[in-house]
């Protein structure tokens, strides 16, 4: 019996374990979730749509107007001198309608041939906005990438931190235990013995420092994916290799090339120059003629007529067609100062596209530069870590033999401690850098 309790409490322990665990989430997973779930591309999404709706309104221009109408009076002459006469079982009637009914129906039909293809231009412009609509949502999916991969980048470096400084508190402890015992035999005074305490203590709050600031990436990334859930939130944590610090950095010039050609920013701003040159022509339109065909038929009633209701609708029927045609001839020079404000948008948008242009150099020629440094960095700071990591084990060893005092070791423990820092500091900003090049690039975000 107490065995199957154990047995019970033992796997209900497991199971919450299990459950507590936190999903680790992949690179690829957290971009997936965000395009998915952010609620910023769900506005540019509505934003395309509303687009749509306004491209559809544009093209149904092209269709003639079509309306049907009806009117029903009741009309009072209260003073009518008139008598109407009727003959009642043989009889002579005189009356005075002083009430009478009237009733109108009619259809009616626009449309307009020819505006000086200001509508066909219209049309177009509402599918540059399609267009622009589109390229935005893809701006704003290029923005929530890039700081998904920095939030990760930024988690996967802190994990190693985090390491790195776990490692030193279990160094300090060590050395601390061991100047304990060196204080008890009488080698070590206690004012070295509090130095030794002194650094286990800093090396302490260095790691809850460096735990914090991984707790805090992680809300970050989780409050990009728009997850609001009290599940423990997690990443996958691979552990870069140094082959990928060091891999070969893209062509400065070939990445900026390529993205020319696929970058939704620059297509926007080319598409602003398009946007204007629809609008000179369609301001150009204001001196052209206008052409337009209307029709209608129509009949009407009234109780005055002595005729039936059919036969009135059949008797007062009547149709009508005709051709209108407008020409401006002075417009108090609408049409001139409309064409001169197109253009000179137009200009400002060429500028525009040359500033994205020069923007998207510079963005790339940072990464480019920060990619090549961090790479030479991390190639330097590998060194320079493994040397101080030699130089302080001899100085522990030498220390566990009274051959070097707390001071010297300290220097050592402090500069292998900067060392690997600095080894993953460059090492990750050479990652990212380089993934960021890659994506400018064309290619999908990975690690």
């Amino acid at each position: 019996m107490i065995m199957r309790k154990t047995i019970v409490i033992t796997a209900a322990i497991a199971a919450a374990t299990l459950t507590a665990q936190a999903k680790e989430w992949s690179l690829n997973e957290c971009v997936n979730y965000a395009l998915e779930h952010n609620i910023s591309l769900q506005q540019k999404k509505i934003t395309k749509l509303t687009a749509e709706q306004t491209t559809e309104a544009a093209e149904a221009q092209w269709l003639p107007s079509l309306s049907a109408s009806t009117s029903q009076n009741v009309g009072w002459q209260p003073w009518k001198g008139e008598n109407q006469n009727t003959v009642q079982n043989g009889q002579a009637v005189s009356s005075v309608d002083k009430t009478y009914y009237n009733g109108t129906y009619g259809i009616n039909a626009n449309w307009t041939v020819w505006d000086g293809n200001q509508r066909q231009n219209n049309i177009k412009l509402d599918k540059l906005a399609e267009q622009v609509a589109e390229l935005d949502s893809a701006t704003t999916a290029n923005s929530i990438q890039e700081q998904i991969i920095q939030y990760y980048v930024q988690i996967l470096y802190t994990i190693e931190a985090v390491e790195v400084s776990k490692e030193a508190l279990e160094s300090a402890k060590a050395n601390e235990q061991r100047g304990k015992t060196m204080v008890e035999v009488g080698s070590m005074s206690k004012a070295d013995l509090a130095q030794l305490t002194a650094q286990t203590a800093q090396t302490e709050y260095d790691l809850v420092s460096q735990q914090s600031n991984l707790r805090n990436y992680k809300r970050q990334l989780k409050q990009l994916l728009q997850i609001t859930d009290e599940e423990e939130f997690d990443v996958q944590s691979p552990g870069a290799s140094d082959a990928q610090a060091l891999q070969t950095i893209p062509a400065l010039r070939t990445v900026y090339e390529q993205a020319l050609l696929t970058r939704p920013e620059i297509e926007m701003a080319k598409l602003g120059v398009e946007e204007q040159e629809l609008n000179i022509k369609i301001a150009k339109a204001g001196i052209l003629p206008t052409v337009g065909l209307s029709g209608s038929v129509g009949t009407n009633t009234t109780s005055l007529s002595s005729d039936g209701f059919g036969s009135q609708l059949k008797t007062n029927f009547s149709g009508a067609a005709g051709v209108t045609v407008s020409v401006p001839l002075f417009d108090q020079k609408k049409t001139k100062t409309a064409v001169n404000k197109a253009r000179l948008q137009q200009q400002s948008k060429i500028l525009e596209l040359r500033e994205q242009e020069t923007a998207l150099w510079s963005d790339i020629e940072k990464y480019w530069l920060d990619a090549t440094l961090n790479q030479e960095k991390f190639k330097s700071a590998k060194v320079n870590s493994e040397s101080a990591q030699t130089s302080y084990d001899l100085l522990a060893e030498q220390f566990k033999l009274g051959l070097k005092n707390i001071v010297e070791l300290r220097t050592g423990k402090d500069n292998l401690l900067s060392a690997k820092q600095s080894e993953l500091q460059s090492k990750y900003t050479a990652i990212l850098n380089i993934q960021m090049l890659k994506f400018y690039k064309g290619e999908p975000l990975t690690l």
